[in-house]
């Protein structure tokens, strides 16, 4: 089982140091959220509320997601970074590639993209990217970032994007790995069928079972059971005290790796906080990791 801690909406300043501690104490990576912005008022349902009302207030903090991989991997040499989620359909596929294969190649490949489709339509607006047609604009900007990644003169003409004959330089010495988040079938489909692993947005236990048996037939019928895959699931109910038994239920029953909440894990603006609360002192953050990393990451085996 492979430990991540989520550092969401954690101070900017305190990034670079986070990451070293992360990977002092053990953990395999860091994962961030992102979103370009938050609005004050949202025509649009969040999908992982039973009110459809995003838990979070509106000023919570959403650094850039390639300067802080890069920030981060410049102090720190084994520990890994991936999005949890990236919103990939708002980007143009030439500039995600850039970006993320400059974030491998000066990491030594440390960097993933976890990602998911968007759902709210007003970034999307902002952007000028349509939100219905999102899924497939997203289908098609993996096979364009798979073609760069690759190195050389490449073409494509699809229904979104059309370019001839360029190099993208500098190209990773490897492809980037992608992950697709997301509870839709649509999103497990993409996972299975386009992808190198799952990243999922937070399950129960009693939901695993079925999550991973659905992930599991969908590669077997693309052809794909073969292929190295990575199932990363957050445990729900969010609970700071959980012991090693229910992590060591979630790797017998198929997931690969897991994260850990955010300092601040609650939802100030709903009137919920667990863990540090909205503002901490790196110092309480330090302590925070050591207690994950004492009470879980060391007594996995």
């Amino acid at each position: 089982m492979r430990f991540w801690q989520s550092i969401s909406w954690a101070e900017a300043d305190q990034l670079t140091e986070i990451a070293r501690f992360a990977e002092e104490v053990g953990f395999y990576g860091v994962l961030n959220s992102e979103h370009l912005f938050l609005t004050r008022k949202t025509g649009s349902d969040y999908p992982y509320t039973e009110d459809g009302k995003m838990n979070h207030a509106l000023d919570y903090d959403y650094p850039d997601v390639w300067v802080s991989f890069a920030a981060m991997a410049a102090v720190t040499k084994t520990l890994r970074f991936s999005s949890s989620v990236y919103l990939l359909p708002l980007r143009n596929p030439i500039e995600v590639a850039k970006m993320a294969g400059t974030a491998a190649l000066v990491s030594n490949n440390r960097v993933t993209i976890g990602f998911g489709v968007g759902w709210q339509k007003e970034e999307f607006d902002a952007m000028g990217v349509d939100f219905h047609t999102r899924g497939k604009r997203t289908d098609e900007m993996i096979e364009v970032m798979n073609k760069l990644w690759a190195g050389g003169v490449v073409s494509h003409h699809g229904r979104f994007f059309q370019f001839d004959e360029i190099e993208m330089r500098p190209a990773p010495t490897q492809r980037v790995p992608l992950y697709c988040g997301g509870k839709s079938m649509a999103a497990l489909r993409r996972a299975a069928t386009l992808c190198d692993g799952y990243m999922g947005p937070g399950h129960t236990l009693e939901e695993v079972p079925q999550l991973v048996q659905t992930l599991t037939q969908l590669r077997r019928e693309a052809g794909r059971a073969d292929k190295p895959f990575d199932i990363v699931v957050p445990l729900l109910p969010i609970d700071m005290n959980r012991g090693p038994d229910d992590y060591k239920r979630l790797r017998d029953l198929g997931v690969t790796s897991t994260f850990l909440p955010p300092f601040d894990a609650g939802g100030v603006d709903r009137d919920r906080t667990a863990g540090l609360g909205r503002r901490s002192s790196l110092d309480d953050k330090k302590r925070m990791m050591e207690r994950f990393a004492e009470t879980l990451l060391r007594r996995m085996d």
